[in-house]
């Protein structure tokens, strides 16, 4: 079954462009120093602040440089403890 959301993969695209544009201004990085760091053509980077558009590899390279990866790795474990699916789980817990 699928999840009702109000946003979208394009929401996300433009957060995460915008998150990592911010970060890279933070750590006082350009483009030009940004992309020698981590391996991802300039272009590339200019593309993705604009438009969100990029590939998964290249994001982890360029997240990796601006921000720590861990948070993001984490999303790829279960939860520690499941979101209840009843009302009647959430009384349960108390």
């Amino acid at each position: 079954m699928n999840k009702l959301s109000l946003l979208s993969a394009y929401d996300v695209q433009q957060s995460f462009a915008t998150y990592l544009r911010q970060k890279r201004k933070e750590k006082k990085l350009s483009r030009k120093a940004l992309a020698e760091r981590c391996l991802v053509p300039e272009a590339t980077i200019k593309k993705f602040e604009t438009t969100g558009q990029i590939s998964l590899r290249q994001l982890l390279m360029i997240w990796q440089i601006v921000a720590d990866l861990e948070p993001f790795y984490d999303l790829t474990k279960p939860a520690a403890k499941p979101m209840p699916k009843s009302i009647a789980e959430v009384l349960a817990d108390d």
